[in-house]
């Protein structure tokens, strides 16, 4: 072993749950020592802890408690009642093993004595501990006293051997931690290395000034974490987490608005001026009246724009609440000042139909350029020729435009149309590659899966939010339904009725696979059954990944043009895809879809002025499947429904494709810690504004804390 012993043995006996905290000297080093220094850590121990996902004593002291059993009754074995679970303490008096003859059990019975009486112990099938007890030796037992073979017996639960102090059990007695553990790696294990480290917790130091600490009533983080680990109490254990909570959202949030606040003085922007003909000229021949919250959200956006400081704002609303219009608006007044505009969209189809959108709404005002992986070698050419001599003041693309050839004269603005489905390297390589005479262009992502604020602050606490609410009047909700297998007939016969009526269909095929090959044969085998028995009377057309862009394009201006009645796809059609005549979208297995999918799944059709409805064919599900499509049933508020999305998976899986960079939450939890994070949000908010750059030797702590938490990822963040 090398460097210095760790100040405590572990030897098997009882512990002082909790002596006074030391304000000791504390070596950092000391997080980094390998578990396998531990004296109880064999080279086996250190393996599976390793596999488990613990390697180093700081990764076991942020290895927090999943909950507590509280084992504070203690109890004399003359005051045991029958059926009551308690702890008991004794003495060994006798230990004997027995095998049924009928079940072949191997029954181990210890009579235990203390000083008002004695009781016989029975374990289940662990004959070993016949070789591990002995007379004379001192236990504390968790268990159940009830009758057992026509005696009254106490059902052991748990044990531990106690050695000769007068301190608690670690597993039996007082305010037990119950740890996240596996077959290898058990709760029991992990209490007794944590014990071990008792005295590393009581001299952590800690990140937070002390002026906050006393400002905001905080103890201090040595002994939140030894409360959290030892507690006396559940309540004590309960305002650790409280602190340590805290304390994990408020380095989040610091090194988020560390990267914003290093964003706005790394470089300028081109502060565009006043909004000039072009731009009323398009508000004055739009075909409908923007809604206040489009009207509020322009006049948000307005203002960053006409600032030097780089705008890096998120447009969020729920599905068909008119984004786009808004970005068209930001679009035209980046032409009129004489820049250049890029829409950003995921797909081909989205992208094409985005050029369509501007063709219609803008028009001559400022034609826009289309820029996919469909163009040839010569027409790719001639398009990105134009981008850097700047006669394209608008373009629509895809991947496409975030090549490395791709240069601009003078691009002000850059609009991410579904921001998750781009990698935050590519997004940002743009970006740089994009700046110009020292000014860096404008920053507009727009997403319209809503997000509650809580992840709002966490996965963009770097961007400005501005939050579409509603949608444009004349939108009738859609119409949600649940089908089993036994209403399929019946669900059937209802879409040929609206077949019949003139409208159209989607049907969505889930991904059973992961291979673009086999979800798109999973669609085309639907489309043939469809057309041959329950829409044999239908236009029925298939659209998948596989198609060529070309073959794609055609069958959903086909689909766009009613030529087809029926189109079956996989879920590339949950984003962005335009058809006011479709009236109907069926899910198939719709237990296997999130409910953020299904939710923009729903947002294809209840485009126009007819009655729309959504259909869910699904198996018969349970837990979370379950919770999700109920959810759906219950409300068509996308915001809603993003929070019961955050309460039924957890952040994370909600944050799987967040924002790189962000550290995971080991003990925060979105859903539950909403005022912790709010509070978090503010108290960074004031420490920057007394601090930029956190430059003050007080916070120097907390500096290398928020880089710590971030990883190697700060430093890019910060030079992104």
């Amino acid at each position: 072993m090398t460097g210095q012993q760790l100040p405590l043995r572990f030897g098997g006996g009882r512990y002082d749950r909790r002596p006074p905290v030391t304000r000791l000297s504390f070596d950092p080093a000391t997080l980094s020592r390998p578990l396998a220094d531990l004296e109880r850590v064999t080279p086996r121990v250190a393996r599976r802890l390793t596999a488990f996902g613990l390697t180093t004593v700081g990764d076991l002291i942020e290895h927090f408690p999943r909950r507590y059993e509280d084992f504070r009754d203690r109890k004399a074995i003359r005051d045991l009642k029958l059926g009551e679970e308690a702890t008991i303490r004794g003495e060994v008096v006798r230990v004997r093993a027995e095998r049924t003859a009928r079940r072949r059990v191997d029954i181990v019975k210890v009579l235990v004595r203390d000083d008002t009486g004695a009781v016989e112990a029975v374990w289940f099938n662990q004959k070993y501990l016949t070789r591990v007890l002995d007379e004379g030796m001192r236990l504390s037992l968790r268990g159940t006293f009830r009758p057992q073979s026509g005696r009254q017996q106490f059902v052991v639960k748990g044990h531990e051997i106690l050695g000769e102090e007068d301190g608690e059990g670690v597993h039996t007695e007082g305010v037990v931690p119950v740890y996240p553990a596996s077959e290898q790696v058990s709760a029991k294990l992990l209490r007794a290395l944590v014990h071990e480290l008792a005295p590393v917790m009581r001299r952590l130091p800690d990140p937070l000034p002390a002026g906050l600490l006393t400002r905001e009533r905080l103890p201090g983080r040595a002994d939140a974490v030894t409360a959290v680990h030892l507690p006396r109490t559940l309540a004590e254990a309960r305002l650790a987490r409280e602190r340590l909570v805290l304390e994990e959202l408020l380095l989040m949030q610091v090194g988020l608005l560390l990267h914003k606040q290093e964003q706005q003085q790394r470089v300028r922007a081109p502060a565009l001026p006043e909004p000039a003909a072009l731009a009323q000229a398009f508000l004055d021949g739009l075909p409908f009246e923007l809604t206040s919250h489009q009207l509020a959200a322009l006049d948000e956006i307005e203002a960053d724009l006409r600032r030097d400081v780089p705008m890096r704002r998120l447009l969020q609303g729920d599905v068909g609440s008119g984004k786009t219009v808004v970005a068209l608006y930001c679009l035209l007044r980046t032409a009129e000042a004489g820049l250049q505009g890029v829409l950003l969209a995921p797909t081909e189809t989205l992208a094409a139909q985005h050029a369509e959108t501007v063709a219609r709404l803008v028009g001559p005002l400022a034609p826009a350029e289309l820029v996919t992986a469909a163009l040839t070698a010569r027409e790719r050419r001639e398009a990105l020729a134009r981008l850097a001599s700047g006669e394209t003041r608008i373009v629509v693309g895809t991947h496409a435009l975030l090549t490395g050839d791709v240069r601009f004269a003078a691009l002000g603005l850059l609009v991410v149309d579904e921001q998750h489905r781009f990698g935050v390297e590519q997004r940002d390589a743009l970006v740089r590659r994009a700046e110009h005479d020292g000014l860096a262009p404008h920053v507009l992502h727009m997403t319209a899966t809503p997000i509650p604020r809580t992840l709002a602050l966490t996965v963009f606490g770097d961007l400005d939010v501005t939050t579409i609410a509603g949608v444009p009047s004349g939108r009738q909700p859609v119409v949600t339904r649940l089908v089993d297998e036994e209403m399929r007939e019946t669900g059937y016969e209802f879409v040929r009725k609206q077949i019949a009526k003139g409208r159209q269909v989607y049907v969505v095929c889930p991904a059973i696979d992961e291979s673009e090959s086999i979800q798109a044969a999973t669609a085309v085998a639907e489309a043939e059954r469809l057309q041959a028995g329950p829409f044999r009377e239908a236009r029925v057309a298939v659209v998948h990944g596989q198609l060529k862009p070309a073959d794609r394009d055609e069958v959903m201006r086909a689909f766009k043009s009613g030529e087809l009645d029926v189109l079956v796809a996989t879920s590339l059609i949950e984003v962005g895809i335009d058809v006011p005549n479709a009236t109907v979208m069926i899910v198939e297995g719709a237990e296997r879809f999130g409910l953020a999918q299904l939710h923009q799944l729903r947002g294809r059709v209840g485009r126009g002025s007819e009655k729309s409805y959504c259909l869910l064919f699904a198996a018969a599900e349970t837990g979370a499947a379950r919770a999700r499509l109920e959810a759906l049933l219950e409300t068509t508020d996308g915001f809603e429904l993003a929070d019961k999305d955050l309460e039924i998976r957890g952040e994370g899986q909600v944050m799987g494709s967040r924002q790189a960079g962000v550290p995971d939450l080991k003990l925060a939890r979105l859903a539950r810690d909403r005022a912790a994070l709010l509070r978090a949000r503010a108290l960074a908010a004031g420490i920057l504004e007394a601090d930029p750059g956190l430059r003050s030797p007080v916070h120097g702590p907390l500096d290398a804390a928020v880089r710590d938490a971030f990883g190697g990822e700060l430093g890019w963040l910060l030079k992104a």
